[in-house]
């Protein structure tokens, strides 16, 4: 919610123009009767607008204008202000029914990552989610979830709390929607991945992550980087937000830097080679022609063919030569250890040193070494 609606000001009680009607013929000693006269209108009427059963109109603002002497502006802001008032009350029932949806969501850490705000009730959380999803009601969210999962294209079937995973789509669009990007070019983008491979070799990412999103934008991307919520078991997603900007979403779920610079180039892929009507997500690897042209794509622009063919002909025996290597190639360590440890070229538990590890900041949405 912007900061602008959430510290308005928002009286409980907003009385009726009729109120100040009423007041105002009793100061001046004029009866109900007297002012219909003037302002040539039924008495019935006149009374029904004093005791709130009927609106001040243009029409009748402007007679009251010229039989009181008050300016219509006036009874017009006050009727608005009125009928306001009264649509708030009537949602604020609304929402403590809309309490059941708004229940499935994991606000506890959608507030510890500073995602929504922290609310004294029910009404409120509801409301607080509802300007997070920017609808106006759990039906509108439900309709406009159903028509977003139609175009989920998933890495394989998963069970996941579908309720998390759109808080956590959603959060990517919001921060995407800070991102300025010039508009997409396939060539650019091209390049600019090829120039992100060194940074892979940065192990730092308050030093990677911003020069890879500067870098990405410049393409036509937005990459951002969103913290896993409980039970939604996806490490990466792609979509695209308009037809000349895309949006690349990493949630760190692995930890280490071979995972998430797979998933990154996995993704970038799936932009490159695949339809931009759909949105991509992935967990726990998959095995469907998008993925798998998406998991070439990465393993290829990560590590060269040939430079690995090569690499393990003879086998690797020794973290030294997996440094040499990664050094010549110019890559991080950790990710050809975790490429070779994918192909079953070493164990699993094989020089898992070389890999760099990450983490989220346990109080906000950012990453640590």
């Amino acid at each position: 919610m912007s900061e602008a609606i959430a510290n308005r000001y928002y009286p409980d009680e907003v009385s009726a123009p009729g109120e100040t009607l009423r007041e105002t013929l009793e100061e001046r000693g004029m009866t109900q009767a007297e002012l219909a006269v003037r302002m040539n209108r039924p008495e019935k009427t006149l009374s029904e607008i004093i005791n709130g059963k009927a609106a001040v109109t243009p029409e009748t603002a402007i007679q009251l204008e010229l039989a009181l002497g008050i300016p219509a502006d006036f009874w017009l802001s006050r009727e608005s202000r009125y009928r306001e008032s009264l649509s708030r009350r009537q949602h604020e029932a609304d929402l403590g029914a809309q309490a059941e949806w708004a229940a499935q969501f994991p606000t506890g850490k959608m507030i510890r990552y500073g995602w929504i705000d922290k609310q004294k009730n029910t009404s409120s959380e509801v409301r607080e989610l509802l300007a997070f999803f920017n609808v106006a009601s759990a039906e509108g969210w439900k309709e406009l979830d159903t028509a977003t999962r139609a175009r989920f294209r998933q890495s394989k079937t998963f069970e996941c709390d579908s309720a998390a995973l759109a808080a956590w789509l959603q959060q990517g669009l919001r921060e995407a929607a800070s991102v300025r990007t010039e508009a997409f070019s396939g060539d650019a983008f091209r390049n600019c991945l090829m120039a992100i491979r060194h940074l892979t070799r940065e192990k730092r990412p308050e030093v990677f992550v911003p020069r890879l999103q500067e870098a990405c934008s410049r393409a036509g991307v937005a990459a951002v980087f969103i913290p896993e919520l409980p039970r939604t078991r996806v490490s990466g997603a792609t979509r695209w937000i308009t037809p000349t900007k895309a949006l690349i979403q990493l949630s760190l779920r692995y930890e280490t830097n071979d995972h998430l610079w797979f998933t990154f180039f996995h993704e970038a892929g799936h932009i490159l080679l695949h339809k931009k009507r759909e949105i991509f997500l992935e967990a726990d690897g998959g095995d469907s022609k998008d993925e798998l042209e998406a998991n070439r794509f990465a393993a290829d622009m990560l590590i060269p063919p040939e430079e690995y063919k090569a690499f393990v002909k003879g086998g690797v025996k020794s973290k030294h030569q997996v440094r040499e290597f990664a050094t010549r190639i110019d890559i991080a360590e950790g990710i050809v250890v975790g490429r070779l440890q994918h192909d079953g070229a070493i164990p699993h538990d094989y020089f898992n040193g070389l890999k760099i590890r990450y983490r989220w900041d346990s109080t906000e949405g950012r990453k640590g070494g």
